[in-house]
């Protein structure tokens, strides 16, 4: 059985950092590719980071030089820590793994960032 669980989220304040963790089983954690999506109500997904078996990432423009994903292949982890949080970071984060057309999600993490 697949489990991506994440961790992490919470109510930060803008300028402040986060960092959010997934814990993976059921996968063979080091072929995948990991990441990120965020998803708020009445928007589209939104694919944040993601970071490939061989180490590639990529980030959205919305977060690029603001957050770091890595992985750790040891651990069936993947992080992302985001840094300068802006009001419109807030959403319910997820965490995934892809390899072809297998793809899983985590139950989420929610962010909030807010005065």
């Amino acid at each position: 059985q697949v489990q991506l669980v994440e961790s992490g989220g919470g109510l930060v304040q803008p300028g402040g950092s986060l960092r959010l963790s997934c814990a993976a089983s059921g996968i063979i954690f080091r072929i995948f590719t990991m990441g990120w999506y965020r998803q708020t109500p009445g928007k589209q997904r939104e694919l944040v980071a993601t970071i490939s078996s061989g180490g590639n990432t990529d980030y959205a423009d919305s977060v690029k030089g603001r957050s770091t994903i890595s992985r750790d292949n040891a651990k069936n982890t993947v992080e992302l820590q985001m840094n300068s949080l802006k009001p419109e970071d807030t959403a319910v984060y997820y965490c995934y793994a892809s390899l072809g057309n297998r793809e899983y999600r985590g139950q989420g993490t929610r962010v909030t960032v807010s005065s």
